[in-house]
């Protein structure tokens, strides 16, 4: 037999509400108890009926499953404005970075010689000791390595001739 979907609305009949009441109440708890079973969770229901009856089932201790949530929420509360701090300082800290990104690559696309028409002759001027300063970095850097190289192959040389000695001298 197939169960018909019902409408999610008040039941009218007084009867029919309450024994759909009670079946489902019953059933939730059931559910209940399988996930603190099934699932070794902590597991706390309270349930007031229309007369105002209470039905509960815990896992656990009640009082203590209740003040372990009052606790809980009351962290959550209290983390929540330092939670909007942290959120807003990523913001802030992400649009300064979008910018800093912005302003390097306007300063990159002016040492490529591109959008160099907007420049005033300050701009222009700054821009081209940049690149002589880069290109005397960048010859000292060669010159650098060359010597490093050399150094690298007279010792090698001396190495050889080193071994060569000690070849004879045994």
């Amino acid at each position: 037999m197939v169960r018909g979907k019902i409408q999610m609305k008040q039941i009218e009949n007084a009867t029919s509400r309450q024994v759909t009441f009670s079946k489902r109440r019953n059933g939730l708890l059931k559910k209940a108890y399988e996930l603190s079973v099934l699932c070794d969770a902590e597991v706390a229901v309270i349930i007031f009926s229309q007369k105002g009856r209470v039905s509960e089932f815990s896992s656990s201790d009640m009082q203590k499953t209740i003040q372990r949530y009052h606790k809980y929420i009351k962290e959550a509360q209290t983390d929540k404005p330092e939670m909007e701090r942290y959120t807003q300082q990523l913001r802030l800290e992400a649009a300064n970075m979008a910018r800093k990104i912005e302003l390097l690559e306007v300063s990159q696309r002016k040492l490529l010689g591109q959008s160099l028409g907007s420049c005033s002759i300050k701009e222009l001027q700054e821009v081209e000791s940049q690149l002589e300063r880069s290109l005397r970095n960048i010859r000292a850097r060669k010159v650098c390595n060359q010597q490093i190289e050399l150094l690298f192959s007279i010792c090698h040389i001396s190495a050889t001739k080193y071994g060569n000695i000690k070849l004879r001298l045994t």
